[in-house]
């Protein structure tokens, strides 16, 4: 019987969510499962803040300036060296379940966007078999197959679904209980929402294989992504109304001004309304105009998301074990980026390199039998590092292209990891941003390059995780931490892979 390897991601969920990772709402035993049972890296981060730079980095095992999608909107190239394709190469059954999101939603001319329409699953980038979903069950910019199937199947719920382009709902405002943006309570029945969908979808393809098949198969859910749509019936999980706000909430627009006054200019233009830096925010949204309690709604449809793709991984994982399979399957579980979700009074992502958006669940079940031990691991480890694991896990060399290292399995296995390294590089509204940012020995370090927007390389962003975990005081300037930030930035350099010669055309917007 061969290595079966799953991988479950999901989409914007922040590194706090998970009970194995101190979250303290949302009920998720099924992946505590797979942590107590496993390696909880505590320390990991992601390689950029947005989706398709994060996932092309899962794929490939390369930094955003090899792979070279730098930015949503940006297409990897077909023919790029990846994991599926090498590991299918080598006799591996491979499928992707759920949201991929390597060509641009917004771009018909792309596999991911009319496949379904053409009724083609694969194979497509070394996965024999794809069946897609976004964010919503309308049809919208594409059409993929999850709406494809609402429709053909359920076409009165469509239009449950928030519509994903805007800020408002259905009734062009808000949505909720307190108008909040990109919420909306979705009338759609539980078993036909999109994270049910995924595992399905995942079990059949499960069910296609015989027993002695190697496989690796990518399970990923769109949630807890805006819009913050779930199902209705499940709304009584968690009541905003009994939510605290979070602890980076800073407590009233002028605290935020006070906080963000210390970072580089383009937080408070962004808070304020007075600058857009990315696509992936509604254009109207006024972050200063939030209220505490269109926040704790937020969050109350976070926590009920989170719950539900808990209980799809459990029904997938026992799925497996029923199969006969639990004892020669690895598991691994993360996401592509975070969210603001109330800390500095924010809700989204973007150019902003705090831990609400890089830090990440991360979490490797090993196959039973492997001598792995249980542990909770220290040492900073990111999406880079998760195909050359893999390869390891198939018994395969790492290939020369990949450039992150094994995962460490023992909590003083340091060596190999000593920093990760998240990069922005995007160009939105003639705001032009490149930041780079180093993690490592508790410290984080972002050095922004000369650009249109930023006249000058002296700015940037250094916090001291231990005395300021949550990142409101900006030591850039500091005198007594200058020595410190030298050598942090020299060393985010020396370890900085050196990208592509000519950059990737973005070919749309997300």
């Amino acid at each position: 019987m061969g290595r079966k390897i799953l991988l479950i991601t999901t989409d914007q969920q922040r590194h706090d969510a998970l009970g194995c990772t101190g979250g303290g709402v949302a009920r998720t035993p099924a992946i505590d499962a797979l942590a107590s049972s496993g390696l909880n890296f505590r320390r990991a981060r992601n390689q950029c803040t947005v989706c398709m730079p994060g996932r092309a980095t899962i794929l490939t095992g390369q930094y955003i300036g090899s792979h070279g999608v730098t930015s949503n909107g940006i297409p990897l190239p077909v023919d790029a060296p990846n994991l599926a394709a090498y590991l299918n190469q080598n006799g591996y059954r491979t499928a992707l379940l759920g949201k991929a999101h390597f060509e641009p939603a917004s771009h018909t001319d792309y596999f991911e966007n009319w496949a379904a329409t053409k009724g083609e699953t694969g194979p497509h980038r070394g996965f024999d078999h794809m069946e897609l979903c976004g964010h919503t069950g309308r049809a919208g910019r594409s059409l993929t197959h999850y709406p494809r199937w609402l429709r053909d199947n359920f076409p009165g719920e469509v239009e449950g679904f928030h519509e994903y382009t805007s800020q408002s709902g259905p009734s062009g405002l808000g949505g909720g209980d307190t108008l909040a943006p990109q919420v909306w309570h979705n009338p759609i029945p539980r078993e036909h929402y999109h994270t049910d969908w995924t595992a399905d979808r995942t079990i059949a393809f499960l069910d296609s294989l015989n027993e002695d098949e190697d496989w690796f198969v990518w399970m990923s859910f769109p949630d807890p992504h805006h819009p913050w749509d779930p199902p209705q019936s499940e709304l009584h999980r968690v009541d905003w109304r009994d939510l605290e706000l979070p602890a980076g909430y800073p407590g009233s627009p002028e605290k935020v001004a006070e906080i963000l006054a210390d970072k580089p200019r383009h937080w408070l233009e962004w808070y304020e309304g007075r600058g857009q830096f990315n696509y992936e925010v509604p254009a109207d949204l006024v972050n200063a105009r939030l209220t505490a309690d269109q926040i704790r709604e937020v969050n109350a449809m976070v926590h009920i998301s989170n719950e539900l793709i808990d209980e799809a991984v459990g029904r997938v994982v026992s799925h497996i074990d029923n199969l006969g399979w639990g004892g020669d399957t690895d598991v691994f579980y993360t996401t592509d980026h975070g969210e603001f979700q109330g800390d500095f009074g924010m809700l989204f992502k973007g150019p902003f390199h705090v831990d609400g958006l890089m830090r990440l669940p991360f979490i490797w079940r090993p196959a039973p039998g492997t001598g792995i031990a249980p542990a909770v691991i220290e040492a900073p480890v990111g999406h880079v590092d998760l195909a050359p694991t893999i390869c390891h896990l198939a018994g395969l060399a790492v290939p020369d292209w990949m450039q992150g290292t094994a995962l460490p399995t023992t909590p003083g296995d340091t060596a190999t990891h000593e920093r990760t390294i998240t990069e922005w590089q995007d160009r939105f509204d003639g705001n032009d941003n490149t930041m780079r940012t180093l993690y490592r020995d508790g410290h984080i370090c972002t050095a922004y390059e000369k650009t249109s927007y930023y006249d000058s390389g002296d700015v940037g962003e250094l916090y001291d995780l231990t005395d300021d975990p949550l990142q409101w005081r900006n030591l850039w300037d500091d005198p007594a931490r200058q020595s410190l930030k030298s050598a942090l930035i020299a060393d985010l350099y020396d370890n900085l892979p050196e990208g592509r010669s000519e950059p990737l055309e973005k070919v749309a917007q997300v």
